[in-house]
């Protein structure tokens, strides 16, 4: 790692394994991906309530949410900070500000991940690269799990209405319309959205974490 500005990283006094035991639970990072309204933020949020009511120490890292604050893109910075602030600093949804977005939160999420939660994360994270980026941060801690919903049933759903925008030319380089999502190739569980209900998905989700050793 290049360290021209003399950073190092500096180790914790309490473990990652003080941590665990602490909160009984292993850490790791549950990455769900998927077209928009393939029902990631719904399955994420229901994984995470049915878990916490059983003990287990969790957090939801949603797309939408990052972009509020960590992620803000330009518009919302430029106010408050500048415009010259806000170019450099603000992400918006390019194909580099993308992968910058998924790059933070990653960062984030492997912080978590250490600290003994199960971090779910519900981004579409269209690119394959980046996806392995984050998964080559955390050998061993990172779930892929592909949301897979059909782009038509997504279209139907639409509880945002951004595929409509997108179809009017609103909205340009949306995922699935004219920007492209690459599915994952050996993802550690799929999920048939276009079928089967939130609530079963997520007891799919948890049903895998178990077996897995991560939650009891």
């Amino acid at each position: 790692m290049a360290n021209e500005t003399n950073v190092h990283w500096h180790e914790h006094s309490v473990s990652r394994a003080e941590r665990e035991k602490l909160n009984g639970n292993s850490g790791c990072v549950i990455w769900l991906t998927g077209l928009s309204a393939c029902g990631k933020s719904t399955i994420a949020n229901l994984v995470d309530h049915k878990l916490h009511s059983r003990g287990i120490h969790t957090y939801v890292l949603d797309g939408d949410n990052i972009r509020m604050g960590l992620n803000a893109g330009p518009g919302m910075l430029k106010e408050r900070h500048g415009e010259d602030f806000a170019k450099r600093f603000g992400i918006g949804f390019s194909a580099i500000d993308r992968e910058e977005n998924i790059r933070r939160i990653g960062a984030v999420a492997k912080l978590f991940s250490e600290a003994g939660l199960v971090t779910l994360t519900a981004f579409i994270s269209p690119y394959r690269r980046d996806r392995d980026a984050v998964r080559a941060s955390m050998p061993g801690d990172f779930i892929e799990i592909f949301v897979d919903a059909p782009l038509e049933v997504c279209e139907k759903r639409d509880p945002k209405g951004l595929y409509k925008k997108a179809r009017a030319g609103e909205i340009k380089g949306f995922t699935g319309i004219d920007d492209p999502y690459e599915a994952p190739q050996k993802p550690e569980l799929v999920l048939d959205a276009g079928k089967k209900t939130a609530d079963a998905l997520a007891e799919e989700v948890i049903a895998y974490l178990a077996k897995q050793g991560k939650v009891r």
